[in-house]
């Protein structure tokens, strides 16, 4: 994603990163942490919420990451705002992506340095904008948990990419393209 596309998407200032990429062995806290987002984001959202999935790194028992809790949210319309970004406000989540151009896809976010027990993005898709995107995310984090080769792979490039300098941490995730495609290819999710 290029610069003038992330400033399109991002809600408030765009700023560089200003600490280098981290990423930390497995900690088996990470689910649990979690479980405490999807019982909070459950009970703001109640049946607003279509599914709340574990996804990212994190998800991965195993899996060196970025201690950051991805979560895919899935609505019934991610257009449609005011359906579900008020309540997840109120339950501490603020908007930080909004992407009408990819997918309808939204990002709300939780941080520790805002006084949150853990990081949190929160990836809002509806299957009527996204039904692909849902089901390439799921399968990859489905598919890591299953073969510890391609999870090997993937965390060798991970920790290849943290050696690296990056302006925004969306470089950093654009870097690992290539071999993200590369599993979800012999996964058949492409």
């Amino acid at each position: 994603m290029d610069e003038e596309s992330m400033r399109a998407a991002t809600i408030g200032e765009l700023k560089p990163y200003a600490v280098p990429v981290v990423v930390v062995d497995y900690d088996p806290a990470w689910p649990s942490w979690f479980e405490r987002d999807r019982a909070e984001i459950a009970a703001a959202l109640r049946a607003r919420a279509l599914s709340i999935e574990h996804t990212g790194s994190t998800s991965v028992p195993g899996l060196a990451a970025k201690p950051i809790i991805d979560i895919l949210l899935q609505v019934e319309d991610s257009a449609d705002e005011q359906s579900y970004i008020p309540a997840l406000e109120a339950a501490g989540y603020r908007l930080r992506i909004r992407d009408a151009a990819w997918m309808e896809h939204r990002v709300l976010r939780r941080r520790v340095e805002n006084g949150d027990h853990h990081d949190v993005n929160l990836h809002v898709f509806s299957p009527r904008h996204a039904g692909s995107e849902i089901v390439r995310v799921i399968g990859f984090r489905d598919w890591l948990r299953a073969h510890d080769e391609d999870r090997g792979r993937y965390e060798a490039v991970k920790r290849e990419l943290v050696k690296r300098t990056w302006k925004y941490v969306q470089n950093y995730a654009d870097a690992k393209t290539e071999i993200i495609e590369e599993i979800l290819a012999k996964a058949r999710l492409v």
